[in-house]
């Protein structure tokens, strides 16, 4: 099974049991809410009838244990009123006012709040049915009560919060799996073009001994240390490259030089540097590799047929190269994704330069590269900077 399948099912697996504990919360927390309301309505009855007693005491009534109830009530808000609606008692009630009228009209407030919510118990006071002669005990939910009801959106928003690590931990890990497979890759091509390099920078020197003033030999030298310079650029992807300073301008011309005996007369190159030195740390073998990558992709774009300007400068924060070119161009809604591994318009295409050139300039250079700007049928305009040191 492939890693990707595997990943998926992950996710499928993690958001159904997220979505499980979550439903199976939900049910649990109602129905300890749904018994808990049932008890505290109960407890208020008792509440009720405790007050209806205080209230009709005589030398029979247990007053002791009259008290207990009422005083044992230290959790349910409670507001008593009689048959016009006059506040008698209020128990568990926080009120803000700093006057007594006000007081008792935010009291007043709550208990028409809560019987608008049904929660409301009377008691006949003279026990013969007459309207003129009750009170009544509004009640609210206690506060252990609200938040058990809000304990279970509290817990689906844990549940989710774990999914989103866990699948961004599988995401990270995928990436980081996918890396150690191409630096692998890397190091192991450069391993395997070792020996015949050095076996052919051997046989070059043997032919420059037998065949001294043979004009093909010194371009044979320059495409085996062409050879060479491209192992050396797979040994350092994955490891920490050793930058230090260089001269950008020979850089850029080291590249052009290569590019311009490679490519069509059809394809003009034009370098425009400073005069004076840009020196800036880099890895010169790495960002050749980038210059040049920029340059085959831009020839490719034209289909060999164009001109390709590149623009070195000193700007105030930064060093910029700008790669231009006259070709089909890039749409707006792909400018970003240009540098994401795999993506290619070629039909044989690995999608891997500008994901390379990112990593090289980003990574290694801390600097930043990206599509300045483009246009569809007149060109793009790739542009690198480098911080100064």
């Amino acid at each position: 099974m492939e890693w990707t399948d595997k990943v998926r099912q992950v996710k499928i697996f993690m958001v159904v049991v997220a979505v499980v504990i979550a439903i199976a919360s939900l049910v649990v927390s109602n129905i300890l809410v749904r018994d808990l309301s049932e008890e505290e309505a109960r407890n208020v009855e008792v509440w009720a009838e405790a007050m209806h007693s205080f209230d009709r005491a005589d030398e029979n009534t247990d007053l002791q244990l009259v008290l207990k109830v009422i005083e044992g009530n230290n959790t349910i808000p409670v507001v008593v009123l009689d048959s016009h609606g006059n506040l008698q008692a209020c128990r568990n009630i926080e009120v803000g006012a700093k006057t007594e009228q006000d007081s008792v009209r935010q009291v007043l407030a709550m208990a028409e709040s809560m019987r608008r919510s049904n929660r409301v118990i009377r008691v006949e006071v003279d026990g013969d049915g007459s309207a003129a002669d009750y009170m009544e005990v509004c009640y609210d939910e206690s506060l252990m009560l609200r938040r058990l009801a809000y304990y279970p959106y509290v817990q689906w928003g844990v549940v989710l919060i774990f999914v989103l690590v866990a699948v961004f931990a599988l995401m990270s890990s995928r990436r980081a799996e996918q890396n150690k497979v191409w630096v692998g890759l890397s190091k192991e091509t450069a391993h395997q073009l070792g020996t015949p390099i050095s076996s052919l920078m051997a046989w070059v020197e043997v032919l420059k001994e037998t065949y001294p003033d043979d004009e093909l030999l010194p371009e044979m030298d320059k495409d085996v240390n062409r050879l060479q310079r491209i192992a050396e650029r797979f040994s350092k992807i994955g490891s920490l490259p050793e930058n230090k300073p260089e001269n950008l301008n020979e850089v850029v011309e080291h590249v052009m030089e290569y590019i311009g005996k490679r490519t069509s007369h059809k394809v003009r190159l034009t370098v425009q540097m400073p005069p004076q030195p840009l020196v800036v740390n880099i890895c010169a073998p790495l960002f050749e590799w980038v210059i040049e990558n920029l340059c085959k992709n831009a020839i490719d774009a034209m289909e060999g047929k164009g001109d390709i300007r590149i623009v070195a400068r000193e700007e105030d924060d930064v060093f910029s190269i700008e790669v231009s070119d006259t070709g089909k161009g890039i749409p707006k809604n792909k400018m970003r994704t240009v540098f994401k591994a795999g993506y290619t318009t070629k039909a044989r295409g690995w999608g891997l330069g500008l994901a390379l050139c990112k990593r090289i300039v980003e990574q290694y250079h801390h600097g930043r590269i990206f599509v300045k700007n483009s246009e569809l049928g007149c060109g793009t305009t790739f542009r690198i900077e480098l911080k100064k040191r």
